[in-house]
């Protein structure tokens, strides 16, 4: 993960925005963001892999995030990344190939939600989900 006065403001904001939210194995939500960030090698990407639960998953706002200091680069990529439920799941993954940095992030958040080893049971639930990663992470591959 790269370290800047951005990246280090994000991991705080997102620290804030998922306190009391934990992962589907009982540890603080947190540690997903963080691992997903581990992979980036830019600020950009960075700053995104952090965020990218935010806005989907909190009451965080864009102009919250905007607040901040996170770009129009970056929130375009985190607008990217925001699944609407209207929209069948393969279709907004098809959506994120046209932008490199949520592409980026998403291969790499799906390969940390597809490690079933963070499970503590695993379920019919769990092995159906990670078959439908391994389909979107085809469609990013194969752009």
């Amino acid at each position: 993960m790269v370290y800047t006065p951005l990246t280090k403001r994000a991991i705080l904001f997102a620290f804030d925005a998922h306190r009391g939210q934990y992962d589907k194995s009982g540890l603080p939500y947190i540690t997903h963001p963080l691992h997903v960030a581990e992979s980036m090698e830019s600020e950009d990407e960075c700053v995104v892999a952090l965020l990218h639960d935010v806005l989907e998953d909190t009451d965080i706002t864009i102009e919250d995030l905007t607040r901040i200091g996170i770009s129009d680069r970056q929130i375009a990529a985190l607008k990217l990344l925001c699944h609407d439920d209207s929209v069948p799941y393969l279709e907004y993954v098809q959506a994120i190939r046209v932008d490199q940095i949520a592409r980026k992030v998403k291969l790499a958040d799906l390969h940390h939600n597809s490690d079933l080893t963070r499970m503590n049971v695993i379920t019919t639930q769990d092995i159906e989900r990670v078959e439908k990663y391994k389909q979107a992470i085809e469609i990013l591959l194969n752009q």
